[in-house]
């Protein structure tokens, strides 16, 4: 809490508008942005600009998602940082694959911006330097109770 920087996110998207929007969305909520339209810019903007965390389109042109999430993971320089795959599917398996990936948290779209601000709070706040131990699928609406 004591970082005066706000947290900068990179948003990896192929789709123009959703891109747009989600900065949009992601600034007036205060944070920094980036943008990258593929996976190859993906990983060439991750080791630019050292993002705090990554939104990640699964489905990309050039190099995927999952590549390109694969690849950051595998390096010792961008592993730490938390990756949230961003899909239009729902289906249980795409949220293990993304997990094998070594994705941190998974997003179904369409979500609303707000949905999407939780999360990264969510991981931003949970993010630890062995991050990767903890990875996990997101429901919105199962949240684990410690009683």
């Amino acid at each position: 809490m004591g970082d005066t920087k706000n947290p900068l996110v990179l948003v990896v998207e192929d789709y123009q508008d959703a891109r747009e929007m989600y900065a949009a969305y992601l600034q007036f909520s205060g944070y920094r942005v980036a943008e990258a339209a593929n996976g190859l810019e993906a990983l060439e903007k991750t080791r630019e600009l050292m993002p705090d965390i990554i939104l990640m389109d699964l489905a990309l042109p050039k190099m995927d998602g999952w590549e390109a999430t694969r690849q950051l993971k595998a390096d010792d320089k961008t592993r730490h940082i938390p990756i949230v795959a961003l899909t239009g599917h729902a289906l249980a398996g795409h949220a293990e694959g993304a997990r094998q990936a070594g994705c941190d948290s998974f997003v179904t779209k369409p979500c609303l911006p707000d949905a999407l601000v939780v999360e990264i709070q969510r991981m931003l706040t949970t993010k630890r330097p062995e991050a990767g131990s903890s990875r996990r699928a997101v429901r919105s609406s199962n949240r684990s109770k410690q009683t």
